[in-house]
């Protein structure tokens, strides 16, 4: 048998169990939430000012969001279970109400 290779201390310090210990404090928890929120908001914004502005691919900005979305939700589906993984699932959860919140407020602008 091949032994298992040795990790790298970066591989050691990022991963998402040195997350999940760092982020058990909630204000921790709630500003990584709150961070990847608007990171959301901001790309949904941003490509729906983009797709607006060149008339041209409007289907194509629809479709790459709704595909990222739906992968987004398949990764939550794989991972719910996973006690280790809660973070993940959080930070997933807020990018993604992020995004839709984007796309939300610049159709109220096309209005």
């Amino acid at each position: 048998m091949v032994p298992k290779p040795q990790k790298t201390k970066f591989q050691l310090l990022v991963n998402f169990d040195t997350l999940s210990k760092w982020a058990v404090n909630p204000w921790r928890r709630y500003s990584l939430a709150i961070t990847f929120l608007l990171t959301g908001y901001f790309f949904g914004s941003s490509l729906g000012m983009i797709s607006a502005v060149v008339e041209l691919i409007d289907p194509v900005g629809a479709f790459l969001s709704v595909v990222f979305i739906e992968i987004l939700i398949e990764f939550r589906r794989r991972l719910r279970d996973e006690r280790r993984k809660k973070i993940l699932v959080l930070l997933m959860d807020s990018l993604r109400i992020g995004l839709l919140y984007g796309f939300f407020t610049e159709s109220l602008k096309l209005l």
